[in-house]
């Protein structure tokens, strides 16, 4: 089951020691194991936790929503668009501040069920190129710090609506 986050990061490095649940959040929510396994968590929007793939390959972001519903036009429409919206910001994140050629969105949920978005920015000159990155075996972890300042630009970037943690453990 997922764990209230408790590092809520404001920005600029502060953090606060506090039980943050996103507005909205089922209290009966978890996120798959396997996500957790291969991703950093970065934060949370009001109905949905982002996460980090941990290959630093790739811009390489997963959008959970906050629902049990495994297919997206099955979701109400409030939260397809909420979700669409989410989508966007993440890609035009990606696109400011990584050099991409090409951003990839994807909801496949052949190995995961539980539903989430892939937001993936490209570059012709990475090792997967054309290809999908899925289920590619080169792999380049990331940094703690670097970690950290994904975060950080996010809570920037978003203007409030990202709030920024980790799962307690």
């Amino acid at each position: 089951m997922l764990t209230p986050p408790c590092n809520l990061v404001y920005g600029y490095g502060v953090e606060m020691k506090i039980a943050i649940t996103p507005k909205n959040a089922m209290p009966d929510f978890v996120l798959d194991p396997k996500l957790l396994e291969d991703c950093h968590t970065l934060g949370s929007f009001d109905n949905s936790i982002l996460l980090l793939m941990r290959n630093a390959l790739f811009p390489w972001f997963v959008l959970v929503p906050q629902a049990k519903e495994i297919e997206f036009y099955r979701l109400d429409l409030e939260l397809q668009l909420e979700i669409l919206g989410q989508i966007n910001f993440l890609s035009q994140f990606i696109d400011e501040n990584y050099s991409i050629d090409k951003i990839n969105i994807g909801a496949i949920g052949n190995i995961v069920s539980q539903l989430h978005v892939h937001v993936v920015g490209r570059r012709k000159t990475d090792v997967c190129w054309p290809g999908v990155v899925w289920g590619t075996t080169e792999c380049e972890p990331y940094e703690p710090e670097q970690v950290e300042l994904i975060r950080e630009k996010l809570v920037i970037s978003s203007g409030g609506p990202f709030l920024a943690h980790d799962v307690c453990v």
